[in-house]
């Protein structure tokens, strides 16, 4: 399919921090998501907390299953925009490469321990894990991904760490966070298919989990609105079969709503190309009617599923794990790897080795340092 003016041309890319010779058989960007998907990085995603931490169940969402759905819903936007699938796919890969285990509890606590040192954000680790600590290549750090798929990774960013950035890497992925310019089209897209994956798969997993009730989510406009669509178009629908119906519904309005919004944004605005596009504030969005209505989803799984008391027991637990580990290898280093023991910057090293862990290699490394079970016998 042909790219519109204004997508982001892999002829046209900011290359890599590290000049390499053009491959073969793959474009810049088709590249990156290729060394992305072989990193070790990516193979933790399949034990890292989405919601559930691991040991709760096989079938709920991993950040590897996450971030397939959201590469998955991602390429079918820029599809429908004539946008580039594949950095939108490396993005949606990528995004979550910097997770700690446990989810958002790991990345809270490791913050907190943190806090004297420089702080952990999760998307500047994500960074840092495609630009330094994954180590596959002789000549380099990193993954040395293109500057379009970095820049797309950086989600976020505090004008702090913006500023410490811009000093290493001047005109760098860190830039627009201090110019007010806009990423690439592509990551802009790859925000909102996050958000329109970890909303519907949410919904899916706290149904699974029996923390939400079916009857609980006709409370929402946007799920009672295709609950209501879906039984009369089947009125026999009931159980997973129904749920599933509403979900894909759901997902397919929020698609093409991205679709149809964006387009008459970009045909309004006008751009150029790539570059004329970045300077014009956000261009790929929701409808103001879909917005609202899934901002009220996000409050109802808020209340509901993500401030559960269940939910928050094992949150609990999962923090107290990250800090035990974090002064554990802080007055033990030796308890690390050597590569990391013997790094000068000792705090930031624990932090680094940490967030790589997978969820239940956490647990395990716990029960080993202080004998206890983090998560009782189901942990173990």
């Amino acid at each position: 399919m042909a790219l519109a003016r204004y997508a982001s041309h892999p002829a046209q890319s900011r290359r890599r921090r590290h000049a390499e010779a053009p491959a073969r058989l793959r474009d810049d960007y088709q590249r990156d998501r290729d060394r992305i998907v072989h990193s070790t990085a990516f193979r933790r995603l399949v034990y890292k907390t989405q919601v559930f931490v691991n040991h709760e169940g096989d079938l709920f969402r991993t950040r590897l299953t996450h971030s397939i759905e959201v590469a998955q819903l991602g390429r079918s936007i820029a599809r429908g925009l004539g946008l580039n699938e594949d950095l939108v796919e490396a993005i949606a890969l990528a995004h979550d490469l910097g997770h700690t285990p446990f989810g958002h509890a790991g990345q809270d606590a490791l913050h907190e321990c943190m806090r004297g040192h420089g702080g952990f954000e999760h998307n500047l680790q994500s960074l840092r894990v495609v630009d330094l600590l994954e180590q596959r290549y002789p000549d380099f750090d990193g993954l040395n991904l293109s500057f379009e798929s970095r820049e797309g990774i950086l989600k976020h960013c505090a004008r702090s760490d913006a500023e410490r950035l811009e000093a290493i890497e001047p005109g760098g992925v860190a830039r627009r966070f201090l110019d007010g310019t806009q990423p690439s089209l592509e990551a802009q897209l790859t925000n909102l298919a996050d958000e329109i994956a970890y909303n519907a798969h949410d919904v899916d997993d706290g149904v699974r989990s029996g923390l939400l009730q079916p009857e609980q989510l006709q409370a929402v406009p946007l799920l009672q609105r295709h609950h209501a669509a879906a039984l009369q178009a089947h009125p026999q629908l009931a159980g997973r079969r129904l749920l599933f119906e509403v979900i894909r519904r759901m997902l397919s309005e929020q698609v093409h709503d991205v679709i149809d919004s964006s387009a008459e944004r970009l045909a309004e605005a006008a751009p150029a190309d790539a570059g004329a596009a970045r300077s014009m504030g956000p261009l790929i969005r929701f409808s103001p009617a879909l917005r609202s209505e899934i901002v009220e989803l996000k409050r109802f799984l808020m209340r509901a599923l993500y401030r559960h008391p269940q939910v928050m027991a094992t949150t609990g637990a999962a923090r107290d794990v990250v800090r035990e580990l974090f002064a554990t290898y802080l007055e033990r280093p030796a308890e690390m790897p050597a590569d990391f023991a013997r790094r000068e910057d000792l705090a930031r090293a624990v932090a680094d080795y940490i967030a790589g862990m997978t969820d239940r290699f956490a647990a395990r490394e716990h029960r080993r340092l202080t004998g206890r079970e983090a998560f009782g016998a189901a942990g173990a």
